[in-house]
């Protein structure tokens, strides 16, 4: 089945075709067929294509809306200048959707109708910049490719459904999560599914037999604690605003911060809230930048007091958690490291690691050192009681899988 994955924002597009089936996903040899991003759609966009494993180009269109973008992006493919091996639009056979909040609602991937984007409206309270741009995107999709292409929408909060109530519940008066559904909801759900999955494959180990602190670390960043293969608990929360220190987010504060710096600062409670979205976590702490790679890099070269203070911090938040994870388990069989920084910094790893000896973790530097640049394994060292993994996510693979699942009637529960 050629599956057409497309991650929707407010002003961007992501896609990649994937070609998949039954043995293809027990192998774990789906094909990448294409792939790309089109940027600040409403004007002259910005566009970056890959087809298989070519050359990446960029070049520009003027798109005014994602409607515009999916007629571009099913051009670009059937073209001889892509390369890509379709024969038409035809062969589009189905199309996944990255949804980022589903709410109580959907706790698993579904096919898109008229049910299903009532439901997803009826969440946008919950996620009001990402929600509407995801059903602008399903929305496209449909016009462009028809009704009888079949739709299937993957939540990122889904993964997370099965935390139980003293996990999801937050300390404050019941009625309003009754009323409001204040509770919470966990995000980069289908990164954490899939790292877990791949690791099951890799080590052989059952799904009910899985224990893992998952790390999914880049410019957002969670943990996931994975028992018997259900997520139990999870650092974002009603937001993703909570839990762990981000490239701009701060992770957890003091909720009484907001009014107290509001007062001093003269912002409103929006203000505040905003300056902890997008001022604060590296960004904040450094003064100079949310990107990791750019602290490292000061840090060695100039010895930057608080690019190393940013990093210490970052490392410390995300060890704790490990900790608290592991104690609410009972232990785990590893840590698996996934996104930009849990891929491609080992000094970051290395960091985080450092003091859970206790706990039985020993690493290996070198295998450390060789895990970056999208390559998976394990860095613990012979005879570790913990391991110690680093899986490449993969989202867009998932929800190709996943829509392919729902489409086949293939079992949806991996």
């Amino acid at each position: 089945m050629n599956v057409l994955v497309l991650n929707a924002g407010s002003s961007t597009l992501k896609f990649q075709l994937v070609r998949t089936d039954h043995e293809r996903l027990s192998a774990n040899t789906d094909e990448k067929l294409a792939r790309g991003t089109i940027e600040r759609l409403g004007g002259e966009a910005v566009l970056t294509l890959r087809a298989g494993d070519g050359p990446t180009t960029r070049t520009t269109a003027s798109l005014r809306d994602h409607r515009a973008a999916v007629e571009w992006i099913l051009a670009w493919l059937v073209s001889a200048e892509s390369g890509v091996s379709l024969g038409g639009r035809a062969d589009i056979e189905a199309v996944g959707h990255r949804v980022v909040h589903g709410g109580e609602q959907f706790t698993r991937s579904v096919r898109i109708d008229d049910a299903v984007l009532r439901g997803i409206e009826d969440t946008i309270d919950l996620a009001p910049l990402h929600n509407p741009a995801n059903l602008r995107g399903i929305r496209a999709a449909a016009a462009v490719l028809g009704a009888g292409v079949p739709q299937v929408a993957v939540f990122d909060t889904a993964f997370h459904n099965t935390l139980p109530p003293h996990a999801y519940l937050y300390a404050i008066p019941y009625q309003l999560y009754r009323r409001y559904k204040v509770r919470r909801y966990g995000f980069h759900g289908t990164s954490h599914r899939y790292v877990a999955h791949r690791w099951r494959q890799l080590t052989g180990t059952a799904r009910e037999a899985t224990r893992l602190v998952t790390l999914h670390l880049g410019n957002g960043c969670s943990a996931c604690a994975i028992a018997g293969g259900d997520s139990v608990d999870t650092s974002m929360g009603f937001t993703p605003l909570e839990g762990l220190v981000m490239g701009t987010r701060s992770g957890d504060v003091d909720a009484t911060i907001l009014d107290y710096v509001g007062a001093k600062e003269g912002l409103s409670l929006g203000e505040a809230e905003a300056l902890l979205n997008k001022q604060s976590g590296l960004l904040g702490i450094s003064g100079l930048t949310h990107d990791m790679r750019e602290l490292l890099a000061e840090e060695r070269e100039h010895r930057d007091r608080r690019a190393s203070l940013a990093i210490d911090i970052f490392c410390y938040r995300v060890r704790k958690y490990v900790g608290a994870y592991l104690a609410a388990m009972g232990g785990a069989d590893a840590l698996v490291f996934a996104g930009g920084i849990g891929e491609n910094a080992p000094e970051v790893r290395a960091r985080i690691c450092a003091g859970l000896e206790w706990m039985g973790l020993a690493i290996d530097a070198g295998r450390n050192d060789a895990l970056a640049g999208g390559r998976e394994g394990a860095f613990h060292a012979e005879g570790s009681r913990l391991g110690a993994w680093v899986i490449p996510t993969d989202e867009e693979l998932l929800i190709a899988r996943d829509t392919y699942r729902v489409v086949s009637g293939a079992p949806a529960r991996f």
